[in-house]
C-alpha cells in the first residue's frame, strides 16, 4: 500500500506530537520538579520545569488575555495555515515537507500542553561551560529547531538548483 502525500504529511506531524508527549508524561511522572539528573556529568542535565511563557519563558509576564492572543490563538492560526501550505503545495521537497512537519509537530504538542496545563513542561539542559548553553527545553523544541534546520537545507539545495539551472 503506498502512502499518499497527505498521510504522511499527517503521520510526521502526529508522530512529532507522540514523541513529545510521551516524553513529557515520563518526565512529569518520574522527575521531581527542580530536581535535576546528570545524564553526562554537568554538561547535559534532566530536569523537570514548568515554562508559562514561550521560548526562553519570553511571555511569561504577560496578562492573560494577551498571554493567550500570543501563545493560544496566534500560534495556532499560523500552525493551520502552514499545515494548510505544505498540503497544498506540491512543488516543496522532501526535506521542506520533513521540515515544516516537525515544525507543526512541535508547535501543536507545546499549544496543547498551553491549553491542557496553562505551561509547557522543559526537561532538558545543555551546558558545555562557555562554548554552548541552552535554557531548559523538551523534544517538541527539538523538533521545531530541527524543522528549521531542514528549511534552511532545502532553501540553499532549492537556490543552488536555480543559479545551476539559470547558468546553463
Amino acid at each position: 500500500m503506498k502512502l499518499t502525500r497527505t498521510t504522511y504529511i499527517i503521520g510526521l506531524i502526529a508522530l512529532n506530537i507522540a514523541l513529545d508527549q510521551i516524553s513529557k508524561f515520563i518526565v512529569r511522572a518520574y522527575v521531581t520538579p527542580y530536581e535535576t539528573t546528570e545524564l553526562l556529568g554537568d554538561k547535559f542535565i534532566l530536569t523537570n520545569v514548568e515554562n508559562s511563557g514561550a521560548f526562553l519563558s519570553l511571555g511569561s509576564d504577560l496578562n492573560p488575555t494577551l498571554k493567550s492572543i500570543f501563545l493560544l490563538l496566534l500560534p495556532i492560526v499560523v500552525l493551520g495555515y502552514i499545515t494548510y501550505y505544505i498540503i497544498s503545495n506540491k512543488t516543496l521537497d522532501r526535506f521542506a515537507i520533513f521540515g515544516f512537519a516537525c515544525i507543526i509537530g512541535g508547535g501543536i504538542a507545546n499549544v496543547y500542553d498551553r491549553i491542557l496545563y496553562g505551561s509547557v513542561t522543559d526537561f532538558f539542559h545543555i551546558d558545555l561551560g562557555g562554548i554552548f548553553k541552552t535554557g531548559v527545553f523538551n523534544v517538541a523544541d527539538m523538533s521545531v529547531m530541527l524543522g528549521m534546520g531542514l528549511l534552511l537545507y532545502s532553501n540553499f539545495i532549492t537556490s543552488k538548483k536555480a543559479k545551476q539551472t539559470a547558468h546553463k
